[in-house]
Formats: structure tokens, C-alpha cells, sequence
């Protein structure tokens, strides 16, 4: 049994979304989940926090846990560099970072090219993707955010700031 998408509703025929590169595949968020784009930074490591957190920033005052995606998907972890971004997300209430590999564009993408996710994408558990956009010449994997972390990691990423 397949769930709705997230994009599936609504007014506008067409999706905006921020593209991003994780361990070489293609990902896009809905662009009116994110707050902003930032480099990435000297992060402070805190004690005893879950292990998908790789510590907290000050970000204009206000402190944010952040998430190293390659961790959360398994992959092998990558030395920031030049590219390494952080997408700062509203995640049910939590302002949060996510560390990718890098920010590739804002784009809009048909409705009706989006199909339900199969039950694995690229080593990544459908339960995180809302669907799978098709473009021209390649796929691209649209993350739910809200589900990333479970009700019991949210809370937990909540006591870590």
C-alpha cells in the first residue's frame, strides 16, 4: 500500500525545490522548508549527544544542532570542503542544520513528475523520501524532513541544545 506524497496537494502545478549532493546522488527539499544556506562551520562537539548529532553552531545567536546526512544515511563520513553546505531546516518545531556535500540550484519540477518512492533509494530507507522527481536526464530523490528522525531522535535532538 503506498502513501501520499507530501507534494501531491495543492495549488501550483509545480514544486520549487533546493537541490543538494549527498555520496553522489541528488536530493531535493522543498524550498519552503528552508530557512537558509550556509557554509559550513566550526561546530562544538556536545556530550553525550545522540550519535547523529555532529555537535551544535552558533548561528546569529541562536544555537542549532546539526546532522551530518552522510552519517544519518550510513554513508562514509567526508572531510568538509569548499562545497560542504548546511541547510538550515524548521524540523517540527527544531531549528536544525544539515551538513551535505553540496548545493547545486533551485529549480521547479512538474507535479506530475514525481512518482511514489520505491522501498529502497540509493541505500537510503523510503520511509525519509516523499518521491522520486524525473527530470530530463536524471532522477531526483525528494527527502521528507519531518521524517528524517524518528518522534524518540527528535526528542533527544531537542535535549542536546
Amino acid at each position: 500500500m503506498s502513501r501520499p506524497t507530501q507534494f501531491g496537494d495543492g495549488g501550483s502545478d509545480q514544486l520549487q525545490l533546493v537541490t543538494f549532493s549527498i555520496g553522489g546522488e541528488e536530493f531535493g527539499v522543498e524550498i519552503l522548508k528552508v530557512q537558509e544556506i550556509v557554509r559550513s562551520m566550526e561546530m562544538t562537539r556536545v556530550p553525550n549527544a545522540p550519535d547523529f548529532v555532529e555537535g551544535v553552531v552558533n548561528l546569529r545567536g541562536r544555537v542549532i544542532p546539526i546532522i551530518d546526512m552522510r552519517k544519518r544515511f550510513g554513508l562514509e563520513r567526508k572531510e568538509h570542503d569548499s562545497r560542504t553546505r548546511i541547510i538550515v531546516i524548521d524540523m517540527n518545531g527544531v531549528v536544525t542544520g544539515f551538513v551535505v556535500d553540496s548545493v547545486s540550484e533551485v529549480l521547479r519540477l512538474p507535479r506530475n513528475t514525481i512518482e511514489p518512492p520505491p522501498p529502497v533509494v540509493a541505500g537510503i530507507e523510503s520511509e525519509y523520501i516523499s518521491g522520486v522527481g524525473k527530470l530530463e536526464d536524471r532522477l531526483l530523490i525528494l527527502l521528507d524532513m519531518d521524517s528524517l528522525l524518528s518522534s524518540k531522535e527528535q526528542r533527544l535532538l531537542g535535549q542536546a541544545v
